[in-house]
């Protein structure tokens, strides 16, 4: 039975239901109630040992925000780009990953605790890795996310979550807002010598911006350490999640710029939605011989999906995996060997869907997945100014679907995947506190079960789409990033070479499949951001993207560019005043909307969006804060679902978020 939070609003609002702000892993020096301007110093140490894009986001970037996805968080990362659908389905992606995902998400590794939460099969659902937990996040563009044995073209994201030593005591956080949203949490954490215990229950209710949008969730987070001695530490980690979703769907154009509210017919008749039970449990042992450390583990992820959409979806997943880490660090060398492997099974059905309901049985069949990585890296300080590095990933992995029942023609099949991709990288600090780095990767993308099983032809067969190939792509890349005086910076420029991407295509003999790898395509683009903060009172943070994708002589689009993702989005945010009162508008501004088609005939209209946050301390421990979001109730369409061809009748806009407020309450014991 599912576990439902609908009724429990009022005593939520009355209770102050709790949310909880989260504090770091076990190697962070400071926690959410003791906020030492330190908290995230230990991640920002490793990010900067990288020849390449990164960023380290901490809760207190986004303390005065209503927290509902991850593009609450990742606004101010340099290169990510996130655009909200709806709740917590947000497109996200990073120098043009999983262009062609209309949902969810492809081509990034997705980590809590740097344990993967991805699925065996690469694929994966962000909902499941709720924000507010975290103390900060790791974002590791590219080839740079080589450390947590990314080889994916848009890299990586690492939300770690806090423990009993580095946020001790209790904090709660509740929130109010439009569209009777309710979100609330309450944190614990105890430590003693040897042990430490932290955890958080969170709740979320809300109604939506639009119709048919409503979402509940009930959450916990939790882990427990041990110091068993000197060298040999350990730590269990548990995550459960109850996630109710309704979807509204697509809209067309017209209706996404003048009635944004509204939900498609299909979603509303078809009850359309995606709920999600959820338990990962996962274990890190640390050993620590001075020179050399070793991390080693395992993880069990355990799914349940009911999701009806044009048919009711619905499985249930193991994945189950283990990996280690190994550093060595002796004078001017340093030595990085890791590996992991995941291997899942997926119970998958799907019936007629009757309202949201179970209808006939159309499909049944047992799927089986692997994804194994092994990388290794070097880096050598020939002089202190100086350090170069060289590495690589090889990963190997394979699909595999047995069909027991299907009302239409459908197929068994395995295919395998493997790969190697290499990465040289040099790191120049010519002063303190100022980097700047190149690198030249390789990346690799496996495809998924929804790309390796497709259902094509009239009438339709569900196939394995043999001659589907990983996703390849060459990467050079060259950027600054550091601080002098009042301003810091993060700058990088890259330019990527992909032979292979999976996008769509019109099927014909050459083309068996809607989702196919393309020949040659090009990504392009500028990762910026600045921050400057002349005095205590001041800060303006700025970050600008630029993206240019595009086919290169396709058969079928020549050199078209590539839809969903605009050339230029730039956000910026002034916050006037201290903890004690501040006030922060903000602005995005995209001066010409994207493509919505392949064939480069319809472009959306670009738009700017404003809004404010403000904060105050109401007592000591107790803070106050209001968000304000897109002011002036601007109608714009945020995400696209990209199509081969769109006319005024193609429902694939998603329009920007309606105006909104919220207001909450953060304590801290």
């Amino acid at each position: 039975m599912k576990t439902r939070i609908q009724g429990a609003a009022p005593l939520l609002a009355l209770a102050t239901c709790l949310v909880a702000a989260p504090a770091r892993a076990e190697e962070a020096d400071s926690t959410i109630i003791v906020t030492a301007p330190t908290a995230t110093d230990a991640a920002e140490a490793r990010a900067a040992q990288t020849p390449g894009g990164t960023d380290v986001i901490s809760y207190r970037d986004y303390a005065d925000k209503s927290v509902v996805s991850l593009r609450d968080t990742l606004a101010f990362s340099p290169g990510v780009y996130l655009q909200p659908r709806y709740g917590q389905e947000v497109r996200i992606a990073i120098r043009g990953s999983g262009l062609s995902r209309g949902f969810h998400m492809r081509g990034l590794t997705l980590l809590q605790d740097g344990v993967p939460i991805n699925l065996a099969d690469d694929n994966g659902d962000f909902q499941e890795l709720e924000p507010i937990f975290f103390d900060h996040l790791e974002v590791y563009r590219g080839a740079n996310a080589l450390r947590f044995g990314s080889g994916t073209l848009g890299g990586a994201i690492n939300g770690v979550t806090p423990t009993g030593r580095t946020a001790e005591g209790f904090y709660l956080r509740g929130d109010v807002g439009s569209f009777d949203s309710v979100r609330g949490l309450v944190s614990a954490g105890v430590a003693s010598d040897r042990v430490d215990a932290w955890g958080a229950i969170s709740a979320d209710r809300s109604d939506g911006d639009r119709d048919h949008a409503k979402r509940r969730s009930l959450r916990f987070q939790g882990n427990v350490g041990l110091k068993l001695s000197d060298v040999v530490s350990t730590r269990f980690y548990a995550s459960i999640n109850n996630i109710d979703q309704q979807l509204p769907g697509a809209l067309t154009r017209a209706e996404a710029l003048s009635t944004p509210r509204r939900a498609s017919a299909g979603a509303v008749a078809g009850d359309q939605g995606r709920d999600i039970d959820s338990l990962r449990l996962q274990n890190r042992t640390h050993f620590d011989w001075g020179e050399l450390t070793l991390d080693v583990g395992g993880f069990v992820n355990a799914k349940s999906l009911h999701h009806p959409i044009f048919q009711l979806i619905d499985q249930k997943s193991v994945d189950i995996g283990t990996f280690f880490r190994a550093d060595y660090a002796a004078g001017p060398v340093e030595l990085t060997f890791g590996g992991e492997i995941r291997r899942g099974s997926t119970d998958a059905r799907q019936f007629v869907n009757n309202g949201g309901r179970r209808g006939a049985l159309t499909f049944d069949a047992d799927q089986k997945a692997q994804t194994a990585t092994l990388y290794g890296e070097v880096r050598v300080r020939p002089v202190e100014a100086l350090t170069l590095i060289a590495g690589g990933v090889y990963a190997d992995g394979w699909r595999q679907r047995h069909v027991t029942f299907s009302a239409t023609p459908a197929t068994d099949g395995r295919i395998d995947f493997d790969a190697f991709s290499p990465k040289v990288g040099l790191l120049f600090e010519p002063a303190a506190n100022i980097q700047i780095f190149a690198n030249y990767s390789r990346s690799a993308e496996f495809p998924g079960f929804g790309e390796v099983f497709q259902t094509i032809g009239t009438p339709p067969t569900s196939t394995l789409v043999s001659d589907i190939r990983p996703q390849r792509a060459w990467t050079a890349e060259i950027g600054t990033r550091g601080k002098l005086g009042f301003a810091s910076w993060d700058l990088a420029l890259y330019r990527s070479t992909l032979k292979g991407e999976l996008l769509q295509f019109t099927t014909n003999s050459n083309i068996p499949a809607a989702t196919f790898n393309a020949d040659r395509t090009l990504h392009r683009g500028v990762e910026a951001g600045l921050d400057l903060a002349p005095t205590d009172w001041l800060r303006l943070r700025q970050v600008y993207t630029y993206s240019d994708f595009r086919f290169r002589n396709d058969a079928q689009f020549g050199d078209n560019r590539l839809p969903v993702v605009p050339k230029h989005v730039y956000r910026a945010e002034l916050r006037l005043g201290t903890d004690a009162l501040h006030i922060a508008p903000n602005v995005e501004w995209i001066p010409d909307g994207p493509f919505a088609d392949y064939r480069n005939q319809v472009r959306t209209p670009g738009y700017a969006l404003m809004g404010v946050t403000g904060g105050a301390t109401v007592a000591k421990g107790i803070d106050a804060f209001v968000d304000v979001r897109n002011i002036t109730g601007k109608k714009a369409i945020g995400d696209i679902s990209a199509a081969i061809v769109v006319t005024p009748a193609s429902a694939v806009y998603y329009p920007v978020e309606r105006r909104a407020v919220s207001a909450g309450i953060r304590a801290r014991f």
